[in-house]
Order: structure tokens, then C-alpha cells, then sequence
């Protein structure tokens, strides 16, 4: 059987082989902390499981318009341009199953076969699967490691601008470093989208996992708002990882594009579960607040018991649900070479599953030093104490 030669350049989600890893271990009665994926395991609010069972009820199950129902493009219009400090109306929005497919109609509706894309490396692995996949060139920008956190190398990524640079793929709330934007590091990134004439995607899957203070989004600085089309997922704020439901908001005249790409991928996104969402977009709030809230209480839990690990130094990251500890000195007192060593020691030797920095774009090769991501969104705060105590015990083993 002979397929396509462009499916060699096809990734995948890598984190998800690592949770078939950590599924195998536990389906030999081994127990098993998932720190490895960034699934939720909250409730959906209820308000929100109401309304999508109201909407099958009432008959929401066909057909609807490719670009989504006109009520729930109306309000995420609303909502993101109030968060984000710009005007859209219904007209500048598509809903999308998800917002993975954001990506991949993104690509296809703004590059041409052997143009270059800027992508953030280490980063979500479906920019660079999808830009090779689409024929494009996968260019990486990468982060250096400051005492707060993480920041992008802006001389380094315009260094490697060509005349054939026609995007730039950004995330800021980053996974999976968690890495926030300092407003001068994004007004820079605006200030080189423009003079360099570069299509923007803002990755905002994040925007709304924020701790403290008010997010903010590239796309509110000067010259940005007909440049930039964001990603948006109702997934994390309302704990829908499953339900696959997200956004394009943007241009007109892209997002009439992305309209036409979803005619042909898949007609239109679920219909009841778009009424859904409009519940949860204008309905109670308590939900949301309470995600946030427990996801917080995490993220304080698990920074303290990682911290008390003898080599680790992490500062506490303002957002998303990911840390991604420096642990460089583990693998020396190891003896290892390779992460995977670590990551299987791990898991075989006390059950903890995270991923690694290798699971997040192909590594550079000035890259030294060692990290690895966890998630605690999955995980319950007895599971975060129980797991981290036993990864700490074994980590300062020599």
C-alpha cells in the first residue's frame, strides 16, 4: 500500500504517545500521576451540560451554518473585542470544531507552498507538523530562561526573517513553558509583524487562564487588528476539552476563507453544542471562576512541592496550566544523557507521567540545558502532593 509522501512531514500530538506510555503502566496495576496531558479533569459548569441538553431537545442536531450560528458569532464578536480592546462584529468570526483547526485553516488560507512561518520552539507540536504538512518552512524562534520565567530572543527571531517570511505563529500564556508576554516584548513583536508585513495567528487558548492582573492580546497594538487572527477555545475556561469547539476571529476577508475551508472539512461545527455556548458565554459565571480558582490552588500546590526538590528552581508562572522546570542538574546527578531516560525513569520507578521539552518541537541545536513540562490541570491536589513527594524522593537519588 503506497500513501501520500506528505504524510512523512505529518506530526502529531506527541503529549498524547506519553499518555498511552503512562496508560499501559497503569493497565498493569501500577498506579500512575498524571501530570503528562492538558485535559481537565473539572466538570463541565452545569449550566452549560443544561443547555446543550435543551438544544438537542429543542432540535439543534442538523446542519447550520458553515461560519457557526449567527447568535454565537455575534457574542464571541462581542466578548473578544471587549477583552482585547478592538471592534468585531459577527462578520469577523467562524466557528470551528475546536481550536486546533484554527492552525491548519490558518496555514492553508495565508501561505503559499515554500514560504517561511516563525513558530515558537519549544511550542504547541502542531505549527511545525502543520506548516511542513501545508509545504511550508517551519522557521523556530526560541525563549531564554529569566529569573521570572521565560522570554522570546527578539533579535534572534528578526535575524531570521527572509523575503520569504510571510507569518509569524505566536502564543503568548505559552505551552508549554507558560511563558507571559511583558508588554515592550509585545509591542516588539507588533512593531516587527508590521515593518516586515507579516500575517499574525495569536494562539489565545490561554488568554483566560490568568492568575492575577488583566491578559492582554498583540492584536490591540498599532496596526495589528488587520494583520492578526486569533485562536480562540472555549475548552479551558469552561473545562470543554471534549466537547471541541473554538473560533477564528479576524479579518473579514480571511474568515471568509476559513468559512469556505470549513464547507469543506466538515460542513459546520456541532449545532447544539453552539447553543451551548451561547448559555455559557452570557449565562452564570460562578463556573469559570470556580475552574479557575481550583487550578490556581493547584498550580500553588504543585510549584511549592517541585521547588523542595533538591536542583529545581521554578519561578511561579501568572498563566496557563503548565510548569516547565529547569532540571538540568537531575540530569547530571542521573547520570543521563537522553530525557527520555528521565521521563521513563520516572514514571516506571514512582508513577509520575510528564513530558519533556522533546515533546514540543525538535530541539535546537544550541539548546544545553534540560526541562520538563508538567500539567496539573488533570490531576487532584491529594495526587499532586502524593506523586511530587515520590518523584522528589527519586529525583535526588544518584
Amino acid at each position: 500500500m503506497k500513501f501520500s509522501s506528505q504524510l512523512n512531514k505529518l506530526g502529531t500530538e506527541t503529549a498524547f504517545a506519553v499518555s498511552a506510555q503512562a496508560a499501559n503502566w497503569a493497565a498493569k496495576g501500577n498506579k500512575v500521576y498524571p501530570f503528562h496531558l492538558g485535559d481537565i479533569n473539572l466538570p463541565t459548569p452545569q449550566n452549560i451540560v443544561d443547555a446543550a441538553a435543551k438544544a438537542i431537545a429543542n432540535g439543534k442536531t442538523g446542519y447550520c451554518p458553515a461560519a457557526g450560528i449567527p447568535q454565537l458569532r455575534e457574542i464571541l464578536s462581542k466578548d473578544v473585542g471587549k477583552t482585547r480592546g478592538v471592534e468585531y462584529s459577527a462578520e469577523n468570526v467562524a466557528i470551528q470544531p475546536g481550536g486546533k483547526p484554527v492552525i491548519g485553516k490558518f496555514i492553508a488560507a495565508l501561505m503559499n507552498k515554500g514560504d517561511e512561518v516563525l513558530y515558537p520552539n519549544p511550542g504547541y507540536p502542531i505549527y511545525e507538523s502543520q506548516i511542513e504538512f501545508q509545504g511550508g518552512i517551519a522557521v523556530p524562534y526560541s525563549y531564554s530562561q529569566t529569573d521570572s520565567g521565560f522570554a522570546i530572543d527578539i533579535e534572534k527571531l528578526e535575524a531570521s526573517i527572509t523575503d520569504k517570511t510571510t507569518i509569524l505563529i505566536y502564543n503568548n500564556y505559552q505551552n508549554p513553558i507558560s511563558a507571559a508576554s511583558s508588554v515592550d516584548e509585545m509591542e516588539a513583536l507588533a512593531k516587527l509583524a508590521v515593518k516586515h508585513d507579516l500575517w499574525v495567528l495569536a494562539d489565545d487558548a490561554y488568554y483566560e487562564i490568568r492568575y492575577s492582573g488583566e491578559p492582554k492580546s498583540i492584536v490591540s497594538f498599532p496596526g495589528m487588528r488587520d494583520r492578526t487572527v486569533i485562536l480562540y477555545t472555549f475548552s479551558k475556561k469552561f473545562a470543554m476539552t471534549g466537547w471541541r469547539l473554538g473560533g477564528a476571529i479576524g479579518p473579514k476577508a480571511v474568515i471568509d476563507v476559513i468559512g469556505k475551508l470549513n464547507t469543506n472539512a466538515e460542513s459546520c461545527s456541532n449545532h447544539f453544542i453552539q447553543w451551548a455556548m451561547v448559555e455559557a458565554m452570557t449565562g452564570d459565571m460562578s463556573g469559570p471562576r470556580g475552574i479557575l480558582a481550583e487550578l490556581k490552588h493547584r498550580r500553588d500546590v504543585a510549584v511549592a512541592h517541585l521547588n523542595e526538590i533538591d536542583g529545581i528552581n521554578l519561578p511561579l508562572p501568572d498563566s496557563t496550566f503548565y510548569l516547565f522546570p529547569n532540571v538540568t542538574a537531575i540530569m547530571k546527578r542521573k547520570g543521563y544523557t537522553e530525557l527520555s531516560q528521565l521521563q521513563d525513569g520516572a514514571l516506571y520507578n514512582t508513577g509520575v507521567s510528564f513530558c519533556t521539552r522533546n515533546h514540543f518541537g525538535r530541539p535546537m541545536p544550541d539548546e544545553t540545558e534540560f526541562f520538563i513540562r508538567f500539567a496539573y490541570s488533570g490531576i487532584n491536589i491529594d495526587e499532586i502532593k502524593e506523586g511530587l513527594g515520590k518523584l522528589k524522593t527519586w529525583f535526588e537519588l544518584k
